[in-house]
């Protein structure tokens, strides 16, 4: 299943500037999904981090594997209408770093879900090499 960008505001909450996620590739309701950010120089973030030399913040990238995490959590039927919130962040390593030109392909398996409770196991690659790994742990509300 492929999910356009009207499709993730379906699903999802976040808007721009605040939607860090351009396209889900694939999608498993409550299992798993690949989404894509084609991350422009354009981005309201790099005008300051770092100016001459524009960097992705590290931050933003665990925030749009947990939006990808988030619609697959949000796609299964009982917990439509709902907000996934970020519970825990563990293990987060950063390989590299992402700039403007590059495609994040953004992964999210859910290991664990006990309840509105769940787990997450997200990876960001950029042409197949790593570039950051996390366990997100979300709640719903």
């Amino acid at each position: 299943m492929k999910l356009s960008t009207k499709e993730i505001m379906e699903i999802i909450p976040h808007r721009q500037p605040f939607l860090l996620i351009d396209t889900i590739e694939e999608l498993e309701p409550g299992k798993r999904g690949v989404g894509r950010k084609c991350v422009t120089y354009n981005e309201p973030f790099f005008g300051g981090h770092f100016p001459g030399e524009p960097v992705m913040p590290g931050v933003l990238i665990v925030e749009a594997l947990a939006q990808v995490g988030a619609v697959v959590i949000l796609s299964c039927p009982e917990f439509k209408g709902k907000t996934a919130y970020f519970g825990a962040i563990n293990s987060a390593k950063f390989k590299r770093k992402i700039v403007p030109g590059d495609v994040l392909t953004l992964e999210v398996e859910m290991i664990k879900q006990k309840g509105p409770i769940g787990v997450g196991k997200a990876t960001a690659t950029v042409d197949g090499a790593l570039a950051v790994s996390a366990e997100l742990t979300f709640a719903i509300g």
